[in-house]
């Protein structure tokens, strides 16, 4: 992970000091801690022989669930945030191509289909980053969308790590439906001497 957290500081409710729980005593311990996001993570380490701990984990359902890493190499996924001000990501962490096939935000959705410069300022909006972290602040803008459509909106990004990051203002119901999948070496290498549809090749 390169010491960088997903969600960034931004995109999480909560201070970083809170996301985490440190247990540094042996003994058996029998606090409970719930997750903040749709993925927790363990880190230990064990420094004598014959020393283990055990961790009972519950699922909890989350009919909206935000700032997600894909656990596959293609798939699709739709992104709902139901009138709530906070901001999603779906991270897929390997080069893929990506088809962009709705964009639903409640207040443009009379207007064609469009990226638009500068959509920050809507409140509402749609990014695709990109680069080789996953920290989302620290990733590249590739661009922005902030008016509704439906149709294919294709893109092949050759960095490490893209993301689709969803901002809202909490005034809407908005959603974004997309399908991706890995690119492969004959791909990869088409962009990489092309320079076509891709910036993380030059950055």
């Amino acid at each position: 992970m390169k010491g960088e957290k997903f969600p960034s500081s931004q995109d999480h409710p909560l201070p970083l000091h809170e996301r985490y729980v440190d247990y540094c005593d042996s003994g058996s311990l029998r606090g409970s801690v719930r997750s903040s996001q749709n993925v927790a993570m363990v880190f230990f380490r064990i420094h004598n022989a014959g020393s283990s701990f055990t961790l009972t984990v519950r699922k909890h359902v989350n009919p909206f669930p935000c700032n997600v890493i894909s656990q596959s190499p293609e798939g699709s996924y739709t992104m709902v945030i139901p009138q709530q001000h906070r901001n999603c990501s779906f991270s897929i962490i390997y080069p893929v191509e990506i088809d962009v096939s709705e964009f639903s935000l409640g207040h443009y959705n009379k207007y064609p289909k469009r990226s638009m410069p500068g959509c920050a300022e809507s409140g509402d909006f749609v990014q695709l980053l990109g680069g080789s972290g996953i920290d989302t602040s620290k990733l590249l803008p590739i661009t922005d969308l902030c008016v509704s459509f439906t149709g294919p909106t294709h893109m092949k990004i050759g960095c490490d790590n893209t993301v689709v990051r969803m901002v809202s203002s909490g005034r809407f119901v908005s959603r974004v439906s997309f399908s991706y999948k890995l690119l492969d070496s004959k791909e990869l290498q088409t962009i990489k001497l092309n320079n076509v549809e891709d910036f993380c090749f030059n950055n």
